[in-house]
């Protein structure tokens, strides 16, 4: 049985998704590809992990880096789950491109290039937004492409987490300045 919860933040509402103890999905609503790692039957449940996470998005909200983890669970290919845990040695407040994380998978496979296109498909489908930090990905060029949460959304939790934006956006962009509390 796979469990789901709601959590209200500052950017749009997100689904949370449990097996029961671990964290298996957190997506914005609408996102692309929105729950899709989730089963057709789910049931709304209280449980200690979605406790954790909401702190954990609380704490991040605030504007503070979170000092834990909740436990987490991914079920995907072995290539899919390679990249999201490059994802998550992506320190707070920085980026790294496409093509850095290609090189890094082609490194560990001992082959002598992958596709960047590859990786833009795998970071895409990460079940597990913010926590396994896909929006710390831009293209190699520097410009701030793709976020399955919208694009906004990707320069807001950039912003939030201190990056400097503004060298990554092609244009003036407006976005919504998420209140740091504590």
């Amino acid at each position: 049985m796979e469990y789901t919860s709601h959590y209200n933040s500052p950017l749009g509402q997100i689904t949370l998704a449990s097996n029961g103890t671990c964290l298996t999905g957190l997506w914005f609503e609408g996102q692309k590809f929105f729950a899709r790692t989730l089963a057709n039957c789910t049931q709304e449940k209280d449980l200690p992990v979605f406790h954790q996470t909401s702190e954990w998005l609380d704490c991040y909200f605030s504007g503070k880096k979170p000092d834990f983890t909740p436990a987490l669970q991914l079920n995907d290919t072995p290539f899919r789950i390679a990249v999201w845990k490059i994802l998550q040695q992506i320190p707070y407040g920085e980026v790294v491109t496409y093509k850095d994380i290609a090189q890094e998978i082609a490194r560990q496979k001992g082959i002598s290039s992958m596709s960047a296109q590859a990786i833009g498909g795998a970071v895409g489908h990460n079940p597990i937004s913010i926590i396994i930090p896909c929006h710390r990905v831009i293209g190699s060029n520097g410009n701030l492409t793709g976020y399955a949460g919208g694009l906004d959304r990707k320069i807001n939790l950039l912003a939030l987490e201190g990056a400097d934006i503004a060298k990554y956006l092609i244009s003036t962009t407006d976005f919504i300045h998420v209140k740091k509390t504590c």
